[in-house]
């Protein structure tokens, strides 16, 4: 089986029974902050998309690049579909021209033709990417190969059960805002990152541990920021809180650690993987110097990407607009149909609106209120609030002039924004900005009210203390993610910390955990699992 990288978390697979084309991203993502690096826009994408088969994980647009999709991907290509809740991923697809899906169950292993086998896992929870993420088997003459890309599955057992996988693709870098957006000193800031930065790599590592693949591949990552308003992000800067660390820094530290199977893809790398050889061919002489001149190359892709970055900003304004009279158009309807999302917000959040710099000065011209338990959008009146975002009115009349239904798939990712929240960190707020639909938002009810009413009977051991088997969060198996230290359970999964004695959940509202002491009785009030 030959693994061609092209960049991200995307590849192609070639088998002698037919290519499979995984999440080709190229184009900026997320208001033009996110690029893809190394650079994998002087690809041959002409014969890279001209394959058998398509396979979108989900649609964070640094998987699902309409754009790309639409000029470079054969549309007799078949798309394998993951099982998802909603027909938002087929309908995206049909829009750009697909008309053969393969509709697959959720880790049901499906025969192709020429004995090309595919098995995809889909995750449906409202907290999986944008209302779904999968990950993609694929066995062909013996060789099996696990493209995880960024999803988290809570148990890999399934795919270890269909023979000994022999290349693991996986994520290991951060994907989110946090904590760079937050309003907080820098110590706390790079304190925040760093802890991140761990969890992240072990997280990675138990999921290599636990499927003992032959070769692993880091992959899913880092993006790369280009924009001057953003460079700082760049792993560049010798910050220790960074959250991007790119492929060698990972392979850097999982070497050190005693492993010494890990790959790097490039893009334009070939990896020929076999049962018992891997080989792989780069499009640098020095993979390693190619890293160590990292800056370098950032600067040259910078200057490459200055007017992409350019035109985007000018296509963002929208000053006809009324911004209050359509977000209360938009979101009101689906506040009084919330009920779980809203009572887990449980308060108001601001939304601070800035003029663009040089105009405005960067200062407030206009501050909204989502008002959860009101059930209204409304200016804001001075009241306290527990989260609060910042952010140039333009993103957000851009957002409302496409009637985009996912903000964070747009606004959030983009790192375009500041954030300040007093207390824990809340799910339910960006839950509810991921469904800014009908359908999004009946779905997310319906999982979280059949997730709140499922109890976890089952108890295990760890240490000195007997808790419930599943995590309250997402229900990750803590025999394999859990770590008891001092009193305090973390999951490995997402980083989540639970409190024993109290059963209170240390990182967000709206969960608790089940535990008592070895040999203590439970407790006849043990807190219910919740959503």
């Amino acid at each position: 089986m030959r693994l061609t990288g092209t960049g991200h978390a995307s590849m192609r697979i070639d088998t002698g029974a037919g290519s499979i084309l995984c999440d080709p991203w190229v184009n900026p993502a997320y208001f033009a902050s996110w690029f893809p690096f190394p650079d994998n826009s002087q690809l041959d994408w002409e014969s890279l998309g001209d394959v058998d088969y398509l396979y979108v994980s989900h649609l964070h647009r640094d998987h699902f690049d309409a754009a790309h999709l639409k000029r470079y991907v054969s549309k007799k290509a078949t798309v394998l579909l993951p099982e998802y809740p909603t027909s938002e991923l087929e309908d995206e697809l049909r829009e750009l021209g697909f008309t053969s899906f393969l509709r697959t169950r959720s880790e049901e292993v499906v025969e192709l033709d020429g004995g090309l086998k595919v098995m995809i896992q889909a995750l449906t929870s409202p907290t999986d990417g944008p209302i779904g993420d999968s990950s993609l088997w694929v066995e062909y003459d013996g060789v099996r190969v696990l493209n995880q890309n960024d999803a988290r599955p809570t148990d890999l057992g399934v795919f270890a059960e269909l023979g000994h996988v022999h290349a693991h693709l996986l994520q290991f870098s951060g994907a989110i805002w946090y904590p760079m957006v937050y309003e907080l000193p820098g110590a706390a800031k790079t304190a925040f990152g760093k802890q991140k930065r761990d969890r992240q790599m072990d997280r990675t590592i138990r999921y290599i541990d636990d499927l003992k693949a032959s070769w692993v591949f880091p992959i899913a990552g880092p993006p790369c920021f280009l924009d001057d308003e953003l460079w700082q992000f760049n792993d560049i800067h010798g910050d220790e809180g960074n959250i991007f660390p790119d492929q060698q820094v990972f392979l850097d530290h999982y070497t050190g650690l005693g492993y010494d199977n890990g790959m790097i893809l490039l893009p334009g790398s070939v990896a020929q993987v076999g049962t018992d050889t891997v080989h792989t061919t780069h499009p640098v002489p020095d993979v390693r110097e190619f890293f160590d001149r990292k800056e370098e190359h950032l600067r040259e892709y910078q200057e490459r990407a200055r007017p992409v970055i350019e035109a985007a900003k000018a296509s963002w304004r929208h000053p006809e607009i009324d911004v209050l009279a359509e977000m209360k158009r938009r979101i009101e309807p689906l506040l009084d149909e919330s009920i779980y999302l809203a009572k887990g917000v449980g308060g108001p959040v601001r939304f601070d609106l800035v003029g663009p710099s040089g105009e405005a000065g960067g200062e407030t011209v206009e501050s909204i209120l989502v008002d959860f338990p009101g059930k209204q959008v409304r200016p804001y009146a001075d009241e306290k609030v527990r989260y609060r975002f910042r952010t140039e009115r333009a993103l957000v009349e851009h957002l409302l002039h496409i009637e985009e239904v996912d903000w964070v798939n747009s606004l959030f990712l983009s790192c375009r924004f500041s954030a300040a929240r007093i207390g824990q960190y809340n799910e339910f707020v960006y839950a509810f900005f991921k469904c800014l639909s009908e359908e999004r938002l009946q779905y997310a009810e319906g999982w979280y009210d059949e997730h709140e009413r499922t109890t976890d009977a089952e108890d295990i051991t760890i240490g000195d203390w007997v808790l419930q088997r599943r995590c309250p969060h997402l229900k990750a198996d803590l025999t394999r993610f859990g770590i008891v230290e001092d009193g305090q359970l973390t999951c490995q999964l997402h980083g989540w910390r639970f409190d024993l004695a109290s059963g209170r959940c240390l990182t967000s509202v709206g969960h608790s955990i089940r535990a008592h002491r070895v040999g203590e009785p439970a407790p006849a009030d043990a807190p219910a699992e919740a959503g």
